[in-house]
């Protein structure tokens, strides 16, 4: 095999094919999005992830199998399906085309290969093993990410406000040389660590997870503002509304590290990172999440990454989004003569495991709320019907936007579901005989409608 020649592509702006559509694509497309890429995926069927960034507009997706004329004007092609063949077609033609090309699990069908990353924010450690070993390319990344903790991500963002500040300073290029060479040495770095660890800051500090509510501020609780009012560091999600991130100080760090964020997106293990990063830093980091943390959130991965770092922590509970729903609704979500049952259930999970989640659920006496119903209410209409077996008449009601000036509501059935309105996130769905009771007005209330 070739020696292979490394480098740092930049693939803001370019375009990018993935062709597949299951978990394997779901991850390629992810990485080709946090960098920039302009992402079009080529597949019959593809994962709830891969659909719900379709439907936000960070990804094209066609639905249909792949064809020759796919390849016109794309920069790199990832072949991420079943058939070999298939993957053998694709890479003959963009060898002829001069298309990068990757092929997954078969290296002689590669142009290049995804190496095991060690993301220190603007530091990345890549590890290759040219194909022929990914899992001690993966050991080897757990090693480098032992030795380099998040700390090298906030030295050299140091590094790099010195750097522009010597470049616009008038200084020879001689000593400009001199003082970069030091300020990376290891003797600065122990310096770095020395001035965090000032004053006690890292046995103080603590990070809060603050459950944001569905947006109104006056929902929040007491104890949630208070520490929202004091935060040094706010790490927040992206549908978390502005007046509640303007309580914060105007000295605190504010970082949106939402799955939704425009066309780039961020890792879960790049969100510990920051967690652990800035806790080492700064005496509160609030870790702000919309409705309430426990529920259908990554909280319970971070308390975990905290607890494995030593970091200390406290949960701050938020009214959920399913409560604010039925109070926009005027419903409850249990009644005692129709549903003695609540059952909380969220639609963005991989292909199959919704619809697998409904067998085991009761046919009456309970309300569901679906949590991130996405815009394909035909696909959950199908798999209420065929997986939970509901008859066609069970009341449904859409809710958008819950507590805010911009809430909207749709009353409808489930015979009528696949029909609904694409109403703005964030929005839930309540099936259920309560759903039934929702102010008269409801039907109307379609505010935001797409």
């Amino acid at each position: 095999m070739d020696e292979l020649f490394p480098l740092f592509l930049k693939l803001a702006g370019r375009r990018c094919l993935v062709v597949g559509g299951g978990a394997v694509a779901e991850t390629k497309m992810e990485g080709l999005l946090r960098c920039g890429g302009e992402v079009r995926v080529i597949a019959p069927e593809v994962t709830s992830a891969i659909r719900d960034a379709a439907s936000s507009g960070q990804i094209a997706w066609e639905q249909r199998s792949f064809l020759p004329s796919d390849l016109s004007d794309v920069f790199l092609v990832v072949a991420a399906t079943n058939s070999t063949e298939l993957h053998e077609e694709i890479f003959r033609q963009a060898q002829q085309q001069r298309i990068l090309c990757n092929a997954v699990d078969e290296p002689d069908r590669c142009d290049f290969y995804y190496p095991a990353v060690v993301r220190r924010g603007a530091l990345q450690l890549a590890v290759s093993t040219s194909g022929h070993s990914p899992f001690l390319a993966q050991r080897l990344r757990r090693e480098l990410e032992e030795q380099f903790g998040p700390e090298y991500g906030f030295w050299l963002e140091e590094i790099g406000r010195q750097r522009r500040e010597l470049f616009t300073s008038g200084m020879s290029p001689e000593s400009r040389r001199a003082i970069l060479k030091e300020l990376s040495s290891k003797r600065a770095f122990a310096e770095f660590q020395a001035r965090q660890n000032s004053a006690g800051e890292v046995s103080r500090s603590k990070v809060y997870f603050v459950g944001a509510g569905p947006g109104d501020p006056d929902l929040l609780t007491r104890k949630a503002w208070n520490v929202l009012r004091s935060a040094d560091v706010v790490l927040h999600d992206a549908l978390v509304s502005r007046e509640i991130l303007s309580l914060a100080p105007a000295s605190a760090i504010l970082r949106d590290v939402g799955k939704r964020c425009g066309a780039k997106s961020i890792t879960q293990e790049e969100i510990h990172a920051l967690l652990i990063g800035y806790a080492s830093t700064a005496k509160i980091v609030v870790r702000l999440q919309g409705g309430d943390p426990l529920i259908f959130g990554r909280a319970g991965e971070e308390i975990s990454a905290l607890r494995d770092a030593g970091i200390d922590f406290e949960v701050i509970p938020g009214v959920t989004a399913a409560s604010a729903a039925a109070a926009c609704a005027e419903i409850t979500l249990t009644d005692r003569r129709v549903a003695s049952q609540l059952i909380f259930l969220s639609a963005h999970r991989r292909e199959g495991e919704f619809e697998r989640d409904l067998k085991s659920l009761p046919q009456a006496g309970a309300t569901l709320v679906i949590y991130m119903p996405g815009h394909d209410y035909e696909r959950v209409a199908r798999a209420l019907r065929e997986a939970a077996g509901l008859a066609e008449e069970t009341p449904c009601l859409i809710v958008s936007q819950a507590s805010t000036p911009q809430e909207s509501i749709w009353r409808t059935d489930l015979s009528s579901l696949a029909s609904a309105p694409a109403l703005p996130a964030p929005a839930l769905l309540i099936v259920g005989a309560v759903a039934a009771a929702a102010k008269a007005e409801a039907a109307m209330a379609v505010v935001g409608a797409a």
